[in-house]
């Protein structure tokens, strides 16, 4: 299905046909035009982002890539603002604003990756119509579609009729807290817009993202009493720590999973006669040998639910199983942090997925429909969603994100450009 939609969208972009042309005002048509002939010089910026590492730790090359945005945002008459968020252990923010006036729309991308400086996947690559490299579609291939889909609007002298806030955050992949600091610009620029669009990865063409699940933690911490292990099941050493952290995940597994859109996930276990854990780095070490009954065991992981509701219910029965029918000798604990927010699907959200399908159809690409948040990992624009009404995924269309195969589809930027573009325009 994939293939035939991209195929149709670029015989539509290659000729621009005079059906599609039709349903552009003039000024539609010139922002078009840029768009689409704007492809080299998008490409061009988003390999000399990529090329700089910004893994959301690498705060010199986060702040140098918000440098590489910040002056071409400086060149289209923005006013550019960095905040610093050494506050929360991270690297900082970009923000610009137009002087313009109308509705004012909120776009937000993100300037860091998963791909720390010490990722041996570093560069941008190309092969024909396909590059790869870290962040080439989460994110940097989005904020490259922001950038010139406001040249567009530029270009075709309509940039000032309404008003911009480009936030480009420094740490979505891994933000800092308290999240009332981290993102308390993100909130403070919702507050005075109409509209929030968001440019992580589009995951289809025909798709776009009206809501997301919320992303919050959970540690597990289990111990258990040291001692030979000739002894473990005896009353006196009971059933060790790894026993009952594997009583509770299973639990975990047969009774509270199952409704729709809510996920957990241990994604790191470290357990044994002794241990260490770095939570802020993701990391630990354990000690433990096989005639040592273990003593310890931590267990980091995320729960990702479409509601508040969802996830202080799926809270509630994590806690009661965690806290009851512990293994004899053993005791856990398990707390939760707070992290994103969720995005429910509103009226207002659907109401700018009906003005971007009219956009897409109007250009010749089809029309555009809601994605399944079940298959959307966490955002930013979930911070914003309480304030403006919100559609996300509207950055670049690609594959792998989060891994060493992650590419983009070079072909379709341009498209992408005059997608995001023309609906910039019709929600000034």
């Amino acid at each position: 299905m994939r293939p035939t939609f991209i195929s149709v969208a670029l015989v539509a972009l290659s000729f621009h046909t005079a059906c599609a042309q039709a349903e552009l005002s003039a000024t539609e048509q010139q922002i078009a035009k840029y768009a689409r002939e704007s492809g080299d010089d998008a490409i061009a910026l988003l390999e000399q982002v990529v090329n700089i590492n910004s893994g959301t730790m690498n705060f010199e090359g986060v702040h140098k890539v918000g440098d590489v945005f910040a002056e071409h945002l400086d060149e289209l008459g923005f006013k550019t603002t960095w905040h610093d968020m050494g506050e929360v252990n991270r690297a900082g923010h970009l923000f610009a604003e137009n002087a313009g006036g109308g509705n004012c729309e909120l776009l937000i991308g993100h300037l860091d990756t998963v791909f720390e400086a010490d990722s041996p996947f570093q560069r941008f690559t190309r092969n024909s119509n396909m590059a790869a490299g870290p962040g080439v579609n989460d994110m940097k291939g989005g904020d490259v579609v922001i950038l010139f889909a406001l040249k567009a609007l530029a270009q075709a002298g309509v940039l000032d009729d309404g008003k911009f806030i480009v936030a480009l955050i420094g740490d979505e992949e891994k933000s800092g807290s308290p999240k009332s600091i981290s993102r308390r610009h993100l909130v403070d620029a919702a507050k005075r817009c109409d509209v929030a669009l968001g440019f992580e990865i589009a995951t289809s063409l025909g798709a776009a993202t009206v809501a997301r699940r919320g992303s919050s933690g959970w540690t597990l911490e289990v111990t258990g009493k040291r001692a030979h292990s000739s002894g473990i099941f005896s009353d006196e050493v009971g059933a060790g720590a790894v026993f009952e952290t594997a009583r509770i995940l299973d639990r975990f597994y047969n009774e509270v999973r199952g409704e729709q859109y809510l996920t957990f996930n241990p994604g790191l276990i470290l357990g044994g006669t002794a241990v260490e854990h770095d939570p802020e780095k993701n990391r630990g070490s354990a000690f433990g040998k096989t005639n040592v009954v273990a003593q310890r065991v931590v267990v980091d992981g995320g729960l990702r639910t479409i509601s508040t509701e969802q996830e202080s219910s799926a809270r509630d029965k994590m806690r009661a199983i965690t806290e009851s029918g512990n293994l004899p000798m053993t005791s856990a604990k398990i707390t939760f942090e707070d992290g994103y927010p969720s995005m429910p699907p509103t009226p207002g959200n659907m109401q700018l997925l009906d003005t971007l399908s009219q956009v897409s159809q109007d250009l010749g690409y089809g029309p555009v429909e809601a994605f399944d948040p079940g298959k959307r990992g966490a955002a930013d624009v979930s911070f914003v969603a309480a304030y403006v009404d919100v559609l996300d995924g509207l950055g670049a269309e690609g594959n792998g994100a989060h891994t060493p195969d992650e590419t983009i589809d070079l072909s379709t930027l341009p498209m992408l450009i005059q997608r995001a573009a023309v609906l910039m325009y019709r929600l000034m």
